[in-house]
This record gives C-alpha cells, structure tokens and sequence, in this order.
C-alpha cells in the first residue's frame, strides 16, 4: 500500500467526507498488524497511529457504520491515548472497508473534537458509504494492478529464464539500430561485452565475413524484411565458428520495425556438410571421368566407318547427355537452370526428347532455384533411371510423359509411362524409394503419390512453389 500514500483520488474522497459530515477530521485508515496507517487525511497531520490506539481497528469489524457520539463516555474508548490526548476525539463515524475476499482492511472515517448529541443523518450516512465504496474500488485498482505488475514481472523472469537456457544466442534492436537485448549466451560464447551499435559487431564477426553479412543486413533493415546469413563468429577462447544468423522486423515499416534476432552455432553441420561434399565432388569426378573414357574409346571403336561413326556420335551424345544429368543430380559445375521444364529436359535427355519423342515435358512454366535444384534432380533421375531398368524406356515403344501444373501455391508434377511392360508396386521400400522420399518430401516438404498401374507407373509429386523458387 506504500504507493498510495498521499493519493489525489483518496484524498478527494477524505476531503469531500469532513464537508459531507461536517467534521474537522476524516481519515482513509489501513489497519496493519502493528499500527494504523492513514493514506489519505484531512484535517491531521499524523500518518499513521499504534493498532492498540485504532478506533478504525473496531468499525472494519462490523457490516455497517460504527458510530460514537462521546467517546469519553465509551466503555471501549474512554481510555483511549486519542482521547485523552491529541487529537482530542470526541465525535467517531467509521464506514468498514472489506476487500472482495471478506477481509477487513480498516475504515473511512469522520472525526470531530466535540460530541456529538445525535448521529450522522441518513443522507449523511449514505454518502459516506458511497464514499467507502469508491475507497474500496481504488484499493481493488491498486491491488488488481500491482498483481498485474507482479505477473508481468513473473511472465518476464520465466522468458529470460527460457532465453538464457536456449543453445542460441537471442537479441533485439531499437529502431534505428540500436541493440538493447542479448541472453546470456552471448557473453558465455564471445566472452564481450553486448554490442550497441551495427559497427561494434566487428568484434566477433570474421573480418571476411563482416562486409558482407553487413550488406546483406543493411538491405533487410531498409525493408524492413526477414534477414537470414550465414558467418563465422570469434568464440570466447578466440576461434571461430560458423552461425546462421536470422532476424526478423516486428513491421514492415522500416522506420519503426524493431529487429528480434538469433545466433545459431552450425559449425558442426557446416563441417560436415563440406566433408560430404568434397566427397561428392571426388565421386563425381571419377563417374566423369568414366563417361569420358568411354565416349574416347566410341569415338575410336568407330573412327574409319561411317555406318559405326553415325552409331557411335550418337551413342556418344546419349552418354555426354547422361554426364550432364549426373553432375545435376551432384550438384557439380556450373549447371543451373531457373525453369523446371528445361532442367527436366537436360535430365531426360539421354532417353530422348523433341524429335525422338521418347520423352515429353508439357505445362506451366515453373521458375526454380539453386536449392531446390539438386533434390529435383537426384528425384527425376532416380525415375528416368528406374523407368529405363524396369519400366516404359526399357522397351522399344515405351514412352515417359512429365506434365507440369502450377494450381495456386502448389506445383505438381506428373509422371506417366505408357508402352513398358508390366509393373507392380514393389514389396519393400529400396535406397531409390528412401532417396525419393528425402529429397521430396524431407527437402522440398512436398509429397509423392505412386500408382502402379499395369501398363506403367504413374506418380504425381506436389511440392509448394515457394520451396521451389528456393
């Protein structure tokens, strides 16, 4: 209650009481389990009372207004330091104060230094109670409020509680780039001090890295859109590691947006990753350099006859076509293409397409990206593969249909083998099964639905265009 001492409201309600009741003194009295406390007075300048002295400690018991014309006359009273002594009380009028639990907290009340003859009048009597009401409704407030506070302090704890005990590092900005938030974390990683400004980053970023994440960061802050890089960050004992660092604006207005941000540790990932794709890279190398040897020795088998020549530049384009596809599927070289369409038909053209019309690619034209090329690539390849062991381009007549059809967010892809002998589902689920299912579904969040009809297979796989342009 130390906040409402001196209140405007309850000394309005103190003061307007003495002129209702005609009383030298009215007091908003809390009685506490030592002393009675005045957070509102009028007419005294004592704040405060021992609880043995409190006449209010008597009215908060009762339901309605405790009343003493003469208090040198009252058995209870008589005696009392109040009475005997300053302030010299003579006149006492108390209406309780309960809180909405029942409990009794003191009383307002009206006091004068001479008796009384009669009581306070019935108009008198129900303005104090009103005024008692509205006493009690600013406690309530007061009290609703500070438990209000004390949640939201509650509710802070236990989020910096989760944000100090989370791997990451979490931090937020002030417009204007200012940063005024980081977990605990930071200091356990860097062991620094927090930056405050986009230039004190210097200190833990890689000087190879920090130009550029800071271009990427400052674009992102200009339009006020989600930011997401990654960098090697200076650790406490001076190495580094790699971090994906991610931020997000709280609007999308630049100018008022505050930034939320994480530091995730990926060097592990990121090592890995590189491992595995050195290891792709040497794999791939060696399958290259296989096509290369046997496109050699067609072109030598057949140099000198022309009906052999025909046979073996054309077996040869089928099998560069194949490299071509292979370092697709391996994401090697400089191989991109930024519509689906055109990368299925670098994929499919070693079983023929446009003239040959083994294979044809129809539909919407679907624009892709860089990370969603490679499980496009290992997908589709795995069924030309498949197809060409086991299904339409197995055989002479067979015929593979790819149909693209973008329907709102969702972009499906299907395919049809037609001509091929007869399949059946297979009874377990192989590498090529497991492969397609990771690169669809685990990398691209799509789905694949296979029928096995018995004049080929018919698959369809839906993935979301977003995950595409990725």
């Amino acid at each position: 209650m130390d906040e409402l001492d001196g209140d405007g409201e309850l000394a309005q309600i103190a003061r307007f009481a003495a002129k209702l009741c005609y009383a030298e003194i009215a007091l908003v009295s809390i009685v506490e389990e030592e002393r009675q406390r005045f957070l509102a007075k009028e007419g005294i300048d004592t704040s405060e009372t021992p609880r043995s002295w409190s006449f209010c400690a008597h009215a908060m018991l009762g339901s309605e207004a405790m009343i003493v014309l003469d208090a040198r006359e009252h058995p209870t009273f008589a005696t009392n330091p109040l009475v005997t002594g300053e302030p010299f009380i003579r006149f006492y009028a108390g209406m309780p104060l309960i809180s909405p639990e029942g409990a009794p907290l003191g009383s307002l009340c009206v006091i004068d230094t001479k008796p009384r003859a009669e009581a306070l009048d019935e108009f008198q009597l129900e303005g104090l109670e009103v005024l008692a009401a509205a006493t009690r409704r600013r406690l309530d407030a007061h009290r609703s409020a500070n438990r209000a506070v004390e949640e939201l302090a509650l509710s802070a704890q236990r989020v910096q509680f989760v944000l100090d005990s989370v791997p990451d590092i979490a931090w937020s900005a002030a417009p204007g780039g200012t940063f005024d938030y980081f977990n605990a974390r930071w200091s356990i990683v860097t062991g620094l001090e927090p930056p405050k400004t986009v230039d004190d980053w210097r200190q833990v970023i890689h000087p190879e890295d920090y130009d550029a994440s800071l271009e990427k960061f400052t674009a992102a802050v200009e339009k006020a859109e989600l930011f997401e890089d990654e960098w090697r960050m200076r650790q406490a004992d001076g190495s580094y590691r790699w971090v994906l660092s991610r931020a997000v604006p709280s609007t999308h207005d630049p100018e008022t947006a505050r930034w939320y941000g994480t530091l995730t540790d990926i060097d592990d990932a990121y090592r890995i990753s590189q491992e595995r794709e050195l290891l792709a890279g040497e794999l791939a190398h060696r399958i290259k350099n296989i096509f290369t040897v046997i496109i050699g020795l067609i072109a030598l088998h057949s140099r000198g006859d022309k009906t052999m020549k025909v046979f073996g530049d054309m077996l040869a384009d089928n099998i560069r076509a194949l490299a071509r596809a292979q370092e697709f599927a391996l994401q090697i070289g400089n191989q991109s293409e930024d519509r689906l369409d055109r990368l299925l038909s670098v994929l499919m053209a070693p079983y023929g397409t446009a003239e040959n019309s083994r294979v044809t690619i129809k539909g919407d034209d679907v624009p892709i990206g860089k990370r969603a090329t490679t499980p496009l690539a290992l997908a589709f390849h795995e069924f030309a593969t498949n197809s060409a062991k086991y299904g339409a381009l197995s055989e002479a007549d067979g015929k593979v249909e790819i149909a693209i059809e973008k329907e709102g967010e969702i972009v499906s892809v299907t395919w049809t083998e037609v001509g091929g002998p007869e399949v059946v589902a297979p009874l377990d689920s192989g590498f090529g099964s497991r492969l397609l299912q990771m690169s669809i579904t685990g990398q691209l969040g799509g789905e694949i639905e296979h029928d096995w009809r018995r004049d080929g297979l018919h698959a369809v796989i839906r993935v979301p265009a977003e995950r595409l342009a990725q």
